[in-house]
């Protein structure tokens, strides 16, 4: 075997010394280091944000769900959810806007059909229904609403479940998350906790 040969061979052997280092380090060490970290210090996160109701995972409080039939129409007993253009809904693998302008005539059809569906369900007048109600946000999956859109959905929620609206109402501002560190952001209400608070109420007497 001459030099060269030699040479190359360690060459070799260095570079697979390397690579089993580096993949135990960043593949195996690594990993286990920051997921031990996130489940001390932030274990709610690490997690997904999961959202229980009656000893069972519904859900995360990061992302949205729709609360309508196999048709998607709304259901009347449940908040509803701002729209979203994530695949057929909320699909975390989809998450993506529209990206429609703001002439584009999909999107001014589309804002015209929810905007009918909301005067039905809920009985209110089009110069009522908040931004929110008709457009979906940037990633498609947002679970929040604005505090105007829930609002606005008391009286058909109430109705639908035989409770007082002052009390849904209550419900609802109870809920509302204000801006992060007082000034970032809007306030909002998430959605789906919303819900799960509104189906443990019972029935007005």
């Amino acid at each position: 075997m001459n030099a060269s040969t030699r040479g190359t061979g360690r060459q070799y052997w260095v570079a697979l010394r390397a690579l089993l280092i580096f993949t135990v380090v960043l593949g195996v060490a690594y990993p286990l280091v920051v997921t031990g970290i996130g489940q001390l210090t932030l274990p709610a996160q690490a997690n997904g944000s999961t959202v229980t109701a009656q000893g069972k995972v519904v859900g995360s409080s990061l992302i949205g769900q729709s609360f309508t039939d196999k048709k998607g129409n709304p259901l009347p007993q449940w908040f509803q959810s701002r729209p979203s253009a994530a695949g057929d809904g909320y699909d975390g693998g989809a998450s993506s806007g529209s990206n429609l302008g703001p002439n584009n005539p999909d999107l001014l059809t589309s804002i015209d059909e929810r905007a009918k569906v909301i005067e039905k369900v809920d009985g209110v007048s089009v110069g009522r229904i908040p931004p929110d109600a008709l457009t979906a946000s940037g990633s498609g999956l947002d679970p929040q609403i604005s505090p105007v859109y829930a609002l606005l959905q008391v009286d058909a929620v109430a109705k639908a479940r035989g409770i007082s609206a002052d009390r849904v109402r209550a419900l609802v501002e109870k809920h509302v998350q204000q801006r992060d560190l007082g000034y970032l952001g809007e306030p909002t209400v998430n959605v789906l906790q919303l819900n799960i608070a509104l189906e443990a109420m019972a029935p007005s007497e």
